[in-house]
């Protein structure tokens, strides 16, 4: 059995050996997340999203070290790559990204591959985040793998999300349409020393503007600038930042953000409201999940195919197959 309090005092590789029984989903693995879940709740979880080829991992990477060396913090990294082809594990593209965070002691960083789970990240990451969050980091980094328009669920598990855009991508209208800006708190312009970001920039304070808007009664809100917006609707208004991770640009901008949204979250009650959604929302996967284990238990393989065989012969509709498997009436 793992020692949980290793786990939770700088134990390494007793963190590390927890962390592959809970995204293997063990029996010890569960157990342990419902030993350490007393001890969580405390970390800043901020999640980091956005298209491929934006540079997440540079800037993830940029943000633990002014985390480590301005704020003097600890900070954990979880990076949910795409599955390898072949192994089915994690590519671990970012941990070669983030090879000068190594050898510090306040940093730890997990790949984790993403087993083809749509919405940016992998089936376990909850409970990889929770073991961190017990483990006494005070930031942990969400880096979704970089799918576009599925990776909106990072919004249902951080308390502040960073969406990342870069000029010269054609993304300003694809993330527009996918509602990746809908869910962002901080608008972050990586690569802002390419051509075309100033456009990029405009696009972004352009919909954040009609986002605003729409939210306001239809009579003002087309009068209204996105300034004008944020005195007569009190809340947050998500910041557009330029940065160039590559050159350690901008960096500090996006943490004084982060650290002030984290202060609005308190101040405004938002902190404890969007960790109970979350919470809900892990609840209701979980559910989901043992439900369908226990069904799959009490149905044998064979009457699932002769019932699947129905409906490949057309003869029973998937709705009314669903019906008879769940009521046991397929014999």
């Amino acid at each position: 059995m793992i020692d949980l309090d290793a786990v939770t005092s700088d134990n390494r590789l007793a963190l590390a050996r927890l962390l592959t029984e809970v995204e293997n989903q063990t029996v010890e693995g569960d157990q342990a997340l419902d030993r350490l879940f007393v001890r969580s709740g405390q970390a800043h979880l901020v999640g980091v999203t956005g298209a491929p080829g934006t540079g997440k991992s540079s800037l993830v990477s940029c943000l633990a070290r002014n985390i480590r060396a301005v704020q003097q913090q600890t900070v954990a990294i979880v990076a949910v790559d795409p599955s390898s082809p072949f192994t089915g594990g994690a590519i671990l593209g970012d941990r070669v990204r983030m090879r000068e965070l190594a050898g510090d002691a306040g940093v730890f960083i997990r790949s984790m591959a993403s087993r083809g789970e749509l919405g940016g990240l992998a089936r376990t990451t909850a409970g990889v985040v929770q073991v961190l969050d017990a483990a006494g980091f005070d930031f942990i980094l969400i880096e979704t793998v970089g799918a576009g328009q599925s990776e909106v669920d990072i919004a249902r598990l951080a308390h502040t999300t960073l969406v990342v855009e870069s000029p010269g991508l054609g993304d300003d209208i694809q993330a527009i349409k996918a509602g990746i800006l809908e869910i962002a708190d901080i608008l972050v312009i990586n690569k802002a020393d390419l051509p075309g970001a100033e456009n990029t920039e405009r696009a972004l304070r352009a919909n954040l503007d009609l986002g605003y808007n729409l939210r306001l009664n239809h009579d003002s809100a087309h009068k209204m600038t996105l300034s004008e917006v944020e005195e007569k609707a009190p809340g947050w208004t998500p910041p557009i930042i330029k940065a160039v991770a590559t050159q350690h640009t901008g960096i500090d901008e996006v943490i004084t953000a982060v650290l002030r949204h984290r202060d609005h979250l308190k101040e405004t009650g938002l902190w404890q409201q969007r960790d109970r959604e979350r919470l809900r929302t892990e609840v209701t996967h979980l559910l989901q999940a043992e439900l369908m284990r226990r069904w799959q238990r009490s149905v044998s393989a064979q009457s699932f195919e002769k019932v699947l065989q129905l409906v490949f012969e057309r003869k029973v509709s998937p709705g009314a197959a669903i019906d008879s498997l769940i009521n046991g009436s397929y014999n």
